[in-house]
């Protein structure tokens, strides 16, 4: 009997990639998005059911679950996907956009998680893929509200993992770094162009912009490459917690994670220094 997989923010990008894969390795797949009545790909598929949520309104997400396992049963895994990064200086940013990101980010992905909850412990049985981030590892100026986010799902998922071990329930993290062909740059940039100007960062932000520039010349996985991790994920039969899901990260991650706090913050300021 095929497995059932549901999936949050499908509309394009990494989620949809995600939805194509599993599809392609017969999965029944839910595929969920703001609007599903725009989409003209996935609702080809044989095995793949369209259906809105919306992470920021949980009436939606509890319909989903629902339609879900009416069509197909029951749900045997969830991806928490949906998820935006704003851009730009803290002091800049609006409060409203703030409250967004953390909507979207960390309380979107504990409502979707809160809702199916019942019926996998029903099961006993379930999983649960988080997509996090590099910048759930590693902090970078001009992402502090994304690498927060971000720091915030990966302590939610680590504590909520030891939970659900009681439940027959595995919770596993995603950690891509910069995806080649991802819309999530576009949004980013969106983003960034709606902050206000401080000219007294003016310099740190140029600075900033050409690091940044300078890392995007190194990303060469794509959306299906991260698929394929998020597959190996759900498919490898292991409690593992963490995966990460691109070459360009590894080392700063390998950095983060092994080297002495002194030596990696030094690092980090003498990279990010304009004096």
């Amino acid at each position: 009997m095929a497995k059932t997989i549901l999936i949050t923010g499908t509309s394009s990008g990494l989620g949809k990639a995600t939805a194509r894969f599993f599809a392609h390795e017969g999965w029944n797949v839910v595929a969920t998005m703001r609007q599903p009545e725009k989409e003209q790909e996935l609702v080809q598929l044989p095995n793949v059911f369209v259906t809105r949520l919306d992470v920021q309104d949980r009436v939606s997400i509890t319909t989903a679950i629902e339609a879900a396992i009416a069509r197909f049963g029951q749900i045997d895994a969830l991806i928490n996907n949906a998820g935006f990064g704003l851009f730009g200086l803290f002091e800049a940013t609006p409060p409203e956009k703030v409250a967004e990101q953390f909507n979207v980010n960390v309380f979107g992905v504990m409502d979707a998680t809160r809702a199916v909850l019942p019926h996998f412990r029903q099961n006993k049985a379930g999983l649960i893929l988080n997509i996090s981030s590099g910048a759930g590892v590693v902090t970078l100026p001009m992402l502090s509200l994304y690498c927060a986010s971000k720091f915030a799902l990966e302590g939610f998922s680590e504590a909520l993992s030891y939970e659900l071990t009681s439940q027959n329930i595995v919770v596993k993290l995603i950690e891509p770094g910069g995806i080649a062909n991802t819309k999530f740059e576009q949004r980013i940039g969106i983003e960034a162009v709606e902050n206000s100007a401080i000219p007294d960062y003016d310099r740190f932000v140029t600075h900033t912009n050409a690091v940044f520039e300078s890392l995007r010349d190194v990303r060469q996985s794509t959306e299906e490459d991260v698929a394929k991790v998020i597959y190996q994920a759900a498919t490898d039969g292991t409690n593992r917690l963490r995966y990460v899901a691109t070459e360009d990260i590894q080392s700063m991650v390998k950095a983060r994670r092994e080297t002495s706090e002194d030596e990696y913050i030094a690092f980090m300021r003498t990279h990010f220094s304009t004096k």
